[in-house]
C-alpha cells in the first residue's frame, strides 16, 4: 500500500512539473505551437541582440521571445508579399536595410546594402517588390527592388531628399519618419516629421525613380510633427497621427487636392506633461482607431462616425514605459504593445463592439519597437 500512495505522489510531482514546464512554450516546440506567432524589432543599444520571435496563445500569455537573428538595431521590419523573405532596416549611421530568408523558426541573412541615408526607421514593400525606405535623420526617402527568386536587395536605385523645417527644436530640418504605398496604387505618401508636412511621390517603373506628384506636399498645423498613418478601409480618409501635439489628422482628397479637414486630441482632457505620440492602427472593420503615447503611456481608443470623424473613448495604461508601437492581431481579437524603456509585451483582449481594451498578460522582451506578425 506503501508502494502505491510513493508512486502516486511521484506521478503527481511529475506532472506538476510538466504543467509547469509547458506554461512557457519553447517556440521550438512543434507540439505546442501558439495560435499567433509574431517577430520583434528591438535597439540593441542594451541587452537585445536583434530580431526575436514571440507567439501568442489563444488566452492572451505570451511564448518567451527568442532570437532568431542577429542584428544591429533592427528597429522596423516587413514581409515580402510570399512571407518568403523579411527586410529589416538597421537604425544607424549609415543606414543599412537587410534581407532574411524565413526559414522554418528562423533568419537566414542573404543581403544588405545602403538606404541612402542616416538612421532609416520605416520599410515597406509592395506586390511587385519595389522597398521604400524612410531615413529619418537623413531627411530622405530610399527606393531599392527586392529579388523575390533569391531574396537578395538591390543597390539602391533612387532617393527623394526633402527639404524645409518646422517650428519647433524637433524640426530643424527634415525628418522623413514613414512611407506608405497609396491603396488605390496611385502613388507613395510619406511623413516628415521635420518638414511638418505630407509629401506625396510616385515611382516611375520605367526609370525606377520617383517623382512629385503634381501636388506634391500637404502642411500641417504647426508643431504637429506626422509620423505614421492609416487608410480608413471604405470612406477614403487618411489618418495621420502626430507625434509632437499628440493628436490625430483626418486628411480628405477633393479634385485631386489633399486637405486637412479636423484635427483630434489622443490624450485625456486636462492632461498637461510631456507626452509624444508613436504608433497609430485602425480595426478592420473601420470603427476603431488605437493610437499610442508616450509618457501618458495609454493606447488611446478612438470611434469613427458615418461621416469619418474622430472621438476619443477610452486611454487604455500600457502597463510599461513609452509604448513605440503596438499591433491588432490578425484575428483582430487582441492587441498586443511593445514597451521600449520598460523591456516589456503586454497583450489586451479587444472587444470589437466597444472598441474597449481589457488586459490579458505580459512578458519580458529586450528594447522592443516592432512587432510584425507572419
Amino acid at each position: 500500500m506503501k508502494a502505491a500512495l510513493l508512486g502516486l505522489s511521484l506521478c503527481t510531482l511529475l506532472s506538476c512539473k510538466n504543467t509547469e514546464k509547458k506554461s512557457e512554450t519553447d517556440m521550438t516546440d512543434t507540439a505546442a505551437s501558439p495560435r499567433t506567432t509574431f517577430y520583434l524589432g528591438t535597439y540593441t543599444d542594451g541587452e537585445s541582440q536583434g530580431i526575436y520571435k514571440a507567439g501568442l496563445e489563444e488566452d492572451g500569455t505570451f511564448t518567451k521571445p527568442v532570437l532568431v537573428a542577429a542584428s544591429s538595431n533592427p528597429s522596423f521590419l516587413a514581409l515580402s508579399a510570399s512571407k518568403h523573405t523579411l527586410l529589416a532596416v538597421n537604425e544607424d549611421d549609415p543606414g543599412m536595410i537587410t534581407s532574411f530568408e524565413v526559414k522554418n523558426d528562423s533568419l537566414v541573412q542573404l543581403s544588405q546594402t545602403e538606404t541612402g541615408g542616416a538612421h532609416p526607421c520605416f520599410v515597406t514593400l509592395n506586390k511587385n517588390n519595389d522597398v521604400l525606405v524612410a531615413n529619418y535623420s537623413g531627411g530622405n526617402l530610399g527606393l531599392l527592388k527586392l529579388n523575390e527568386k533569391d531574396g537578395s536587395l538591390s543597390a539602391l536605385l533612387d532617393k527623394e531628399q526633402h527639404e524645409g523645417q518646422g517650428t519647433t527644436d524637433r524640426q530643424e530640418g527634415p525628418h522623413a519618419h514613414s512611407v506608405w504605398f497609396l491603396p488605390d496604387g496611385s502613388g507613395i505618401v510619406s511623413a516628415d516629421l521635420g518638414t511638418n508636412q505630407l509629401w506625396f511621390s510616385k515611382i516611375n517603373n520605367e526609370t525606377q525613380k520617383l517623382e512629385p506628384a503634381e501636388n506634391q506636399k500637404l502642411d500641417f498645423p504647426e508643431g504637429a510633427g506626422p509620423r505614421h498613418l492609416v487608410f480608413h478601409p471604405a470612406n477614403g480618409f487618411i489618418y495621420v497621427l502626430n507625434e509632437l501635439d499628440n493628436t490625430i489628422a483626418q486628411v480628405g482628397k477633393e479634385n485631386g487636392q489633399y486637405s486637412v479637414l479636423a484635427v483630434t486630441s489622443i490624450l485625456p482632457e486636462g492632461f498637461s506633461e510631456y507626452s509624444k505620440a508613436a504608433d497609430i492602427h485602425i480595426s478592420d472593420d473601420g470603427r476603431f482607431i488605437y493610437a499610442s503615447n508616450r509618457g501618458h503611456d495609454s493606447i488611446a481608443i478612438l470611434e469613427v462616425d458615418d461621416q469619418g470623424a474622430l472621438s476619443l473613448i477610452a486611454n487604455e495604461p500600457t502597463k510599461g514605459k513609452d509604448p513605440r508601437n503596438f499591433q491588432i492581431t490578425p484575428d483582430q481579437n487582441f492587441v498586443i504593445v511593445a514597451n521600449q524603456n520598460s523591456n516589456n509585451l503586454v497583450s489586451y483582449t479587444r472587444d470589437p463592439e466597444t472598441g474597449l481594451l481589457t488586459y490579458a498578460s505580459e512578458i519580458a522582451a529586450p528594447k522592443p519597437v516592432c512587432i510584425l506578425f507572419d
